[in-house]
């Protein structure tokens, strides 16, 4: 449950709903095995995994919701290794060569028939709502993964207005000041020891990790132009992370003091005590931090604000 990665998002007209509407709706778009014609699909299923029922688990108002994500593995090189083996026997038998069109209608027909024999993947992805906040942030490494999430959220209310957290400075800006002049640096920001450097030309990209972010080495790529997209940062006592040009953050890793809080509590073996207790501990710091992240990039914009320039 403790997330490893967090796509922020600004709600805007919140639904009303509170957590028992809510359930309500969550199970009407609950999770249902896929069946062998479907590709793909996505549903809500409990946190707790097989320990629990519910769906919504709300606590001082951050919510936690859950989807699983399933979807069939059949790659393209093999529908198009049947394809070509296919049309190669049936040009054989009927000497003449297959039509575009033709090809096209027997990978139709191979697609059908290998689809149900396919692996099935599945992934569970945790949502975190703040009701106070108007927040709400996703655990998964991928912007598109976080979107669909997202539309299936929308789809279970009826409406959702949401947009991606945005400041007034950009991400890749303030990184880069930070490094270029430690004294930019807000007084409780911590760098870490990974950053990602990039150009507006051709000259690629430099990664670096296990590195002093103020040697004179980075100093001199700096120099040179580059700017930073991605750079390893922390806050004492919360959590470190790796913070993104997209305002994404990813690579999470909670803070010592923060962990022993949670295996303070007292959950009685009880999966969902624990859950809970586990889940209210990491909402708080995270809601802290997001309310750091903006700060540190010079407040949030406002809808329909000029986006900020990264030059």
């Amino acid at each position: 449950m403790w997330f490893k990665n967090l796509h922020l998002y600004r709600l805007h007209d919140a639904p009303d709903a509170d957590a028992a509407i809510l359930e309500s709706f969550l199970a009407k778009q609950a999770h249902r095995p896929l069946s062998g014609s479907e590709a793909r699909r996505i549903g809500w299923c409990p946190p707790a995994g097989r320990a629990g029922t519910q769906l919504c688990h709300e606590l001082q108002g951050h919510r936690l919701l859950t989807v699983i994500r399933q979807e069939r593995l059949l790659p393209p090189a093999v529908i198009k290794e049947e394809v070509e083996e296919r049309a190669e026997a049936q040009e054989a038998a009927e000497y003449r060569k297959l039509t575009r069109q033709e090809k096209l209608t027997l990978k139709e027909q191979v697609y059908e028939e290998l689809l149900p024999r396919a692996f099935v993947r599945s992934q569970k992805i945790d949502l975190w709502w703040d009701t106070r906040r108007g927040l709400i942030g996703i655990n998964t490494s991928n912007r598109k993964r976080a979107e669909e999430v997202l539309d299936l959220l929308r789809e279970t209310l009826g409406s959702l207005k949401v947009t991606p957290l945005a400041t007034n400075t950009l991400p890749m800006r303030a990184m880069t000041h930070w490094m270029i002049d430690p004294s930019n640096r807000p007084a409780d920001l911590i760098v870490g020891d990974q950053v990602e450097l990039k150009t507006k030309g051709d000259d690629g990209v430099i990664r670096a990790r296990q590195v002093d972010l103020d040697s004179d080495e980075m100093f001199k790529h700096l120099e040179s132009g580059r700017m930073v997209s991605r750079m390893a940062l922390g806050i004492e006592g919360r959590m470190t992370f790796v913070l993104h040009d997209d305002l994404a953050v990813k690579s999470i890793r909670f803070d010592d003091a923060v962990i022993d809080e949670a295996s303070q509590q007292d959950d009685g073996d009880d999966p969902i005590a624990r859950l809970e207790a586990d889940f209210s501990i990491m909402a708080h710091v995270l809601g802290v931090t997001a309310d750091t992240l903006v700060q540190w990039l010079g407040g949030e914009a406002q809808a329909g604000a000029d986006t900020p320039s990264a030059a």
